[in-house]
């Protein structure tokens, strides 16, 4: 799947007389596209279906190590006992605005706008670093960039893991992507590294920040999104591999906090398994490797729904 559900930490912009979904965004020319077909790098990435249906998972992992966005957004939520059908549907707008046209994205983006503009607030207890009564926004830069990164990161991550190294040309336009996609959701431009190496720097000091902390809700349910979907017995024996990957791309550190146990075993597997898939994807239709995931975000869906929810962790905005 794609995307993280605690996504809230972006926010697209009403329409204004300027452009139709942001302001700053005068480049985008007539395209019908906002990453277009065979000059986005954004687009090559996240039309590969194996990076939508695994960056999301590591995406939410890390992602809820910033307890500031991860409980001011459990908090506002309407849905906490459907997760999988609320990241379903992360996964399907970060689609529809990556590839799909400037008409479908820019109706995904006022729908945004209006489900975030709810995620406002103060802390009622201190969640790591932060203090009871911190204000919590969807529209606070910092915490909307935080959101971008691991999205950005995340991405890049699998798209090397299972496809293919990336230049460094490469990675610095999948990082202006990455930016302009940040802008589409109302980041502004100069609250964002402006080259990928920046990002790069500023990632690396995010990571071995002594704030990065997972609430004992995060400890919780992050896991259970990330590796428990509900999913067909058939399917049973994929969603174990595909989670064996995700462990091995997240940083040491990550899994450390969560408790995720990895041996020299394990990481020689998922070297095994990556480097077979980045082998043999060429055998398989362009059908097959590329396009939307979402009959696969709908079956998960459904069968949340059919079981009649996710039993999840009860809300403590405490630290563990």
């Amino acid at each position: 799947m794609s995307l993280h559900p605690h996504a809230g930490s972006t926010r697209p912009l009403s329409p204004s007389p300027r452009n139709s979904i942001g302001v700053g965004l005068t480049d985008l020319g007539e395209d019908s596209y906002y990453f277009p077909p065979g000059r986005s790098m954004a687009r090559r990435v996240h039309g590969e279906r194996s990076v939508g249906l695994l960056y999301g998972q590591r995406a939410l992992l890390i992602g809820a190590l910033e307890p500031l966005t991860y409980t001011g957004t459990m908090l506002s939520t309407r849905s906490a006992d459907r997760p999988f059908e609320r990241l379903a549907r992360t996964a399907k707008i970060q689609e529809t605005v990556l590839l799909g046209t400037r008409e479908e994205a820019d109706e995904a983006l006022a729908a945004v706008h209006r489900l975030h503009e709810r995620i406002e607030g103060t802390l009622p207890e201190a969640a790591g670093s932060h203090p009871a009564g911190a204000a919590y926004s969807a529209f606070d830069p910092e915490l909307m960039l935080w959101t971008l990164a691991v999205i950005a990161d995340s991405g890049r991550e699998m798209y090397e893991t299972m496809v293919r190294p990336l230049s460094e040309g490469e990675r610095e336009g999948l990082w202006q992507d990455y930016v302009r996609f940040g802008e589409l959701f109302g980041l502004p431009r100069g609250a964002v590294p402006g080259s990928h190496r920046e990002f790069k720097a500023w990632w690396e000091e995010r990571l071995a920040s002594p704030d990065l902390h997972a609430t004992g809700h995060a400890l919780e349910m992050a896991p259970l999104v990330a590796f428990r979907q509900p999913v067909p017995a058939p399917a049973r024996g994929n969603l174990a591999a595909q989670n064996h990957i995700i462990k091995g791309t997240l940083p040491p550190r990550v899994r450390e906090i969560f408790g995720i146990r990895w041996t020299r075993a394990h990481e020689a597997t998922f070297r095994s398994m990556t480097a077979a898939h980045r082998r043999g994807r060429h055998l398989f239709p362009r059908q097959m490797r590329r396009g939307r995931n979402d009959v696969f975000f709908d079956v998960v869906t459904r069968a949340e729904r059919d079981r009649g929810g996710t039993p999840t962790p009860e809300l403590h905005a405490g630290a563990s």
